[in-house]
């Protein structure tokens, strides 16, 4: 017990360090609580988030702040609006076709798996094949169950899509307008004393800040990049495929090697092993090399950068705490226990004891070395 009452002394001892503990724990008690309720309300902060950027950047030139959130506002409705218009019916009209196609899809994978056991009879049997095919039948039945509970249930999650539709764009323009307001509301609820509670609030706010809009950015160039790339090549489901590369870059390095899968299959099954398929591949992978390489250095240089082990085990935690929104904010709330661990003052080191005599350490050490 004196040992834990020692640490506990060491590094809550400081009541500006309390303050923070008990901020981080009210934030986090509130999320694991009231997250599924409060889910649009957490959306609109993110999307908040990344208009703020282009409100400050036109009070910068001198507009007045409400000018510039009803200017980027909407512009941001306008936007909203043309995906739903021109890239959801697309998306859902390619969904379509893949889901027809699959069946003929399947058809030609089982004929070429059946063909594995007499080319390599020592590493593959019949056997495993039509255990493989087993399974993967019954994977094809859970899906078909699972899109008939969703049609089933399709009615309430279209009446929530449209409370959600009216409801964020509300919280998104009073987070813009009112934000400073907001912010001293919850500040009157802080001890005066809350010094490295602010500088935790002012780091995270620039990181969360940059790597939002960052990310946006990220998003909108790969899906762009990803759609005139498979234009040009002609290849299937150009729409479908272009936004979910785009969408892949959220999760960092197992969202590009989630998404290869359907990439390179589509293809394959539309080609075959043939010149197309190749090139297609490589201009693929060279995206995707353009992406790690220039495009995030680019859009990330103002963000604390975190060790790959470090993204993966975030992304591991924080999907199995939360599931997908876990796996979608796991960047985010690493950045935010970085900036967390960073501001924690560090115990001070207890001074080297002299020994008896008044000799100095350093005079003992050189005299235990001979000199």
């Amino acid at each position: 017990m004196q040992v834990l009452s020692d640490w506990f002394r060491r590094h809550f001892s400081d009541p500006q360090v309390m303050v923070l503990a008990m901020s981080v724990a009210a934030i986090v008690a509130v999320v694991l609580l009231l997250g599924e309720m409060l889910l649009p309300v957490l959306a609109s902060i993110v999307i908040a988030y990344l208009l703020e950027g282009f409100v400050l950047l036109l009070e910068r030139h001198g507009w007045p702040r409400l000018l510039a959130v009803i200017v980027v506002f909407l512009l941001f409705l306008l936007f909203v609006g043309s995906v739903l218009v021109g890239v959801l019916p697309l998306v859902y009209r390619q969904v379509s076709d893949l889901v027809q196609q699959l069946p003929q899809m399947l058809a030609r994978g089982q004929h070429l798996l059946m063909a594995l056991p007499e080319r390599y009879p020592e590493l593959v049997s019949a056997g495993q094949i039509d255990a493989a095919m087993d399974a993967m039948r019954r994977e094809v039945v859970g899906y078909g169950q699972t899109l008939v509970s969703v049609s089933l249930s399709s009615l309430v999650g279209v009446i929530t899509l449209l409370v959600y539709l009216i409801l964020m764009p509300l919280l998104v323009f009073f987070f813009l307008k009112d934000k400073r307001l907001i912010l001293r509301w919850f500040e009157r609820f802080l001890p005066r004393h809350r010094g490295i509670a602010g500088t935790v609030w002012r780091d995270v706010d620039r990181q969360l800040s940059n790597y939002v809009r960052g990310k946006f950015w990220e998003i909108l160039i790969c899906w762009a990049a990803s759609f005139v790339t498979f234009s040009a090549f002609g290849l299937n489901y150009t729409m479908l495929l272009a936004l979910l590369v785009g969408l892949s870059v959220i999760i960092p390095y197992i969202g590009a090697s989630v998404v290869t899968v359907p990439v390179l299959l589509i293809a394959w099954f539309q080609w075959g092993w043939g010149a197309q398929f190749l090139w297609l591949t490589v201009a693929y992978l060279v995206i995707q090399a353009l992406d790690g390489n220039v495009l995030v250095p680019l859009l990330f240089s103002e963000v604390v950068n975190l060790h790959p082990v470090a993204i993966i085990v975030a992304i591991l935690v924080f999907g199995g705490i939360w599931g997908f929104w876990g796996v979608f904010f796991a960047i985010p709330l690493a950045t935010v226990v970085k900036a967390i661990l960073s501001a924690w003052p560090q115990p001070a080191e207890a001074p080297v004891a002299a020994p008896a005599g008044g000799a100095h350490p350093d005079a003992v050490h050189r005299a235990a070395d001979g000199g």
